[in-house]
């Protein structure tokens, strides 16, 4: 059989050297790794979610370097190499750090910028530097077999440029109408963020919830997965809210003593019952760990399924390795040397050893486990981004499986104690971290590939936006927690709070094994159904709140795909493009909005919406204007979506 990759020949040819790794696209890919970096740091604590920014960066990479005299395609692919790292890490980051919080009474001790930034580093570089050896295998001999969706749509855009004008307006103008429908909503306080209803506990159907978050992230999210997966993960919504919580408080109405593993209570200190509890109280109390073993179940079946890929990425890994030195040194075939991937992963797991302050200071285990994870589930990520993309990798599964290994190695050793927590979760963060960058680094190699970029300069881009991204990353996540404090209602990091409820239960082993066992089997119900179970499991770990607007954007992405005729799994599309900056203009808004709470500057802003009661009040008015508002913004969506690009 013919081998794809002797007949490819990319956008650019190796025999030419067009401008690439200049300045300019430098710093504007640091600048744009900053931006999107920070906005994803404000999604994944608000939705447990990120969403790839390559295509929009690309987009908007190709209108700002037209207006600053012109760039080459290469160029624009640099930009959005750059700035691309920093979503992947910040993706990483607030899936496993803010854990560190829930992990001990004086967690927050741990939870310093330093600390954060560190891990950030470690974890992003060795994702950069685990593809170096990979990139032959997956990127050029199968290319034609890993297709790297993603990826190739934002090749798709570099070589259609001469169009980023029109296409960089749709991102524009979900950027602007997300920015601002945020801003009044929360800055202003025009209208309310949330609309919905919890029956009252005395009815026939009691503490049954259902709200809707109506913010504009949430709903660019639901467009751009699709309606398949917003409907499956509103599915596990539903299940929680409008199932399980009902269940419970039916059935906790007849009883008279506290049942574990709930601590909610009253203004004494008394231990409340489930009859006295709200429905948030009994959804945290025990609806949560249904939900977290669900996404646990889920998240090893999906493993598992790859185990194939697995095995076969990890052999073809471990091959490169040794070849590394050898091929071609034309252009579009130059990697880093071997050399600096080799004394690099050292480094780091010197460096992690090491370095004080951090909790694997002195734990050289910890450290070897963090390299050895960090190569296997990095070969991973990378084969799972090249089947589905990097939006829809399982990263949170993989972070689950080496929190697992980690903490019965951990228990074995006989390291059962609080102080370990933070170790295992650290190797689990930088693992985590590491896989994201990973899965991001191979589709920005693919995307170069097809369009005839040097590797060598995306690798050293790569490292570059790890760097520089992983300081705006840690000021974020820490002025986010001075500020609202993470695991509150407004940021409550549903990933990085189910990571630390697994860690503090495998370590002490009082996990309440029988609420997880029912989420485990809820996820093999549904595979016995034929159904894959991370979405669904995802969803019901998250609030209703959350799930409902993402369904309602998937919702509209269906009424698009049926009314033009037009259903395509290409992300270059008016919907993607226009619902990827709704997602930035609204969790930038969103860190506008910390930032002014933080300086005590919201005051005078939020006079606007006290002039309007009655569409901000917990009246019916109020729920209706948030209601129509709210159709006003999917309808907006929609008609933009229409546009052809």
């Amino acid at each position: 059989m013919a081998d794809p990759s002797k007949s490819f020949q990319p956008y650019i040819p190796a025999s030419q050297s067009p401008a690439e790794f200049t300045a300019k696209a430098i710093v504007l890919g640091v600048l744009f790794g900053l931006l999107f970096g920070a906005s994803t740091v404000y999604l994944g604590l608000r939705a447990g979610l990120t969403v790839s920014a390559s295509i929009p960066i690309a987009v908007l990479a190709i209108s700002v370097l037209k207006r600053l005299g012109g760039s080459t395609i290469l160029e624009n692919n640099i930009v959005q190499t750059i700035g691309s790292a920093g979503e992947s890490v910040a993706g990483g980051v607030v899936f496993t750090i803010p854990a560190l919080i829930f992990l001990l009474p004086d967690g927050p001790k741990y939870f310093s910028y330093t600390q954060i930034t560190m891990l950030a580093f470690a974890g992003g570089i060795l994702g950069v530097l685990m593809m170096v050896p990979l990139r032959r295998a997956l990127i050029v001999k199968e290319h034609g077999v890993l297709p790297y969706p993603e990826g190739t749509a934002c090749a798709e855009v570099l070589v259609a440029g001469e169009r980023g004008g029109q296409l960089a307006t749709l991102v524009f103008s979900g950027l602007g109408i997300g920015a601002l429908w945020k801003s009044l909503s929360w800055t202003f306080n025009l209208f309310r963020q949330e609309i919905g209803h919890s029956l009252a506990r005395t009815s026939q159907f009691p503490n049954a919830t259902l709200s809707v978050d109506i913010s504009p992230e949430y709903m660019g999210v639901g467009y751009v997965i699709g309606p398949r997966i917003a409907g499956t993960m509103f599915a596990g919504g539903v299940l929680s809210w409008l199932v399980l919580l009902p269940l419970v408080s039916i059935f906790g109405a007849a009883i008279t003593n506290h049942v574990p593993p709930a601590t909610a209570t009253d203004a004494t200190g008394q231990l409340l019952l489930i009859s006295q509890m709200s429905p948030i109280q009994i959804w945290s109390g025990y609806i949560r760990y249904i939900g977290a073993g669900a996404v646990l179940a889920a998240g090893l079946i999906t493993l598992s399924r790859t185990l194939p890929t697995i095995v076969a990425s990890a052999r073809e890994g471990f091959r490169s390795m040794g070849g590394g030195a050898e091929g071609s040194v034309a252009r579009t075939d130059r990697d880093l040397p071997m050399m600096t991937v080799v004394v690099g992963s050292l480094l780091l797991a010197v460096f992690l050893a090491v370095m004080p302050g951090l909790p694997t200071q002195g734990n050289i285990l910890a450290a070897l486990l963090t390299i050895l994870f960090g190569f296997f589930f990095a070969t991973v990520s990378s084969r799972i981004t090249g089947l589905i993309g990097s939006s829809s990798n399982p990263i949170s599964g993989m972070t689950i499986a080496t929190l697992i290994i980690t903490c019965i190695i951990f228990v074995a050793l006989g390291w059962t104690g609080d102080a370990y927590g933070p170790i295992a979760l650290s190797v689990g963060a930088i693992v985590c971290i590491a896989a994201a960058n990973a899965g991001n680094t191979s589709q920005d190699l693919k995307t170069g590939y097809l369009v005839g970029a040097t590797p060598k300069y995306q690798q050293m881009g790569l490292a570059i936006g790890v760097v520089t991204s992983a300081f705006i990353i840690g000021m974020t996540v820490l002025y986010m927690h001075q500020v609202f404090g993470i695991g509150s209602a407004a940021v409550p990091a549903p990933q990085a709070t189910l990571m630390a409820t697994l860690i503090k239960g495998l370590l002490s082993q009082n996990l309440p094994w029988g609420l997880v066992l029912v989420g485990v089997f809820v996820a093999v119900t549904l595979e016995l159904c034929g159904i894959h179970s991370l979405s669904f499991a995802v969803g019901a770990y998250l609030p209703i709140a959350t799930t409902a607007p993402i369904f309602a954007g998937g919702v509209v992405r269906w009424w698009v795909e049926r009314k033009t005729g037009e259903k395509s799994d290409s992300d270059l599309s008016a919907g993607t493009l226009f619902s990827s900056g709704l997602i930035a203009g609204g969790s930038l808004a969103g860190i506008l909005y910390a930032i002014l709470v933080g300086a005590d500057w919201l005051r005078p802003f939020q006079v606007v919406g006290e002039m309007i009661p009655a569409l901000r009040g917990e009246e019916a008015s109020g729920q209706v204007a948030g209601g129509l508002l709210f159709l006003v913004l999917a309808v907006v969506l929609a008609r933009f979506a229409q546009r052809k690009v």
